[in-house]
């Protein structure tokens, strides 16, 4: 698969750089690629507004979610594959301190470990496709050229309240989360993140990698399959919709 560096996300200046630097559209289409995975060649990617929820929605070329990273039987070293909405928001308004770094909405899957909210009524996610809020920082150490941010040992930062414990700056809310045909969505609350009726966005697809020696960083960004726009400047709009 194409690995494509992140590391235009590196810093909150160099977002809003990448952000003046074209127009602002809806949705984002991409031209399907041959050399990407089917089921990882984004075709589009869009977020919509309807009847207080806000729907993150990617189309692939065909079988999204179908691949899946073997499971290893350990945590270390294991993988995770991610259909990914980079955003403008704020970390803050997602519950963490604020500018903490680059906000996305990530649907996930990992079998080799559960990362649940501390509240969840299932405390078992490895077994499916299931949403994560993340932070994302911009580390060399990276394949990809970006981490998960890790919590420091003895740090206390402000941390959303279904953090599922583990020190990264993630949140795991039970988002409904489907993946039907060559489409990937995912739902989410409008009353809980205000701002992000009007967030700007771009999609991912990307292979993580939980760190061999389970030293920071913890979580990092391995292979990007496909970007969307293409350079990460976040063209895409949320925008009112069926």
């Amino acid at each position: 698969m194409k690995n494509t560096n992140l590391r235009c996300l590196g810093s909150a200046a160099m977002v809003l750089l990448c952000l003046s630097g074209g127009a602002i559209a809806n949705e984002i289409k991409a031209t399907a690629n041959q050399a990407v995975n089917a089921s990882f060649d984004i075709v589009e990617t869009r977020i919509t507004t309807a009847n207080g929820m806000a729907r993150f929605r990617m189309r692939v070329g065909r079988g999204a979610g179908e691949v899946r990273p073997a499971a290893t039987g350990k945590f270390e070293g294991s993988d995770v594959h991610a259909y990914v909405w980079p955003t403008s928001l704020n970390s803050a308004d997602v519950g963490f301190e604020k500018d903490q770094g680059i906000v996305a909405l990530a649907a996930t899957f990992h079998p080799d470990f559960d990362d649940a909210s501390k509240r969840a009524k299932n405390a078992t996610n490895r077994d499916r496709w299931h949403a994560h809020w993340v932070v994302l920082n911009e580390d060399k150490a990276c394949p990809g050229g970006l981490k998960v941010k890790d919590i420091p040992a003895g740090a206390t930062p402000k941390l959303p309240a279904d953090w599922p414990g583990v020190p990264i700056l993630i949140d795991s809310p039970e988002y409904k989360t489907e993946f039907k045909g060559d489409t990937v969505d995912v739902h989410v609350p409008l009353a809980q993140i205000g701002a992000l009726a009007t967030a700007n966005f771009d999609g991912v697809t990307a292979g993580l990698k939980i760190n061999a020696n389970l030293h920071a960083p913890l979580l990092c960004v391995q292979n990007v399959f496909k970007i969307a726009s293409g350079n990460l400047s976040l063209p895409g709009k949320v925008v009112p919709g069926n």
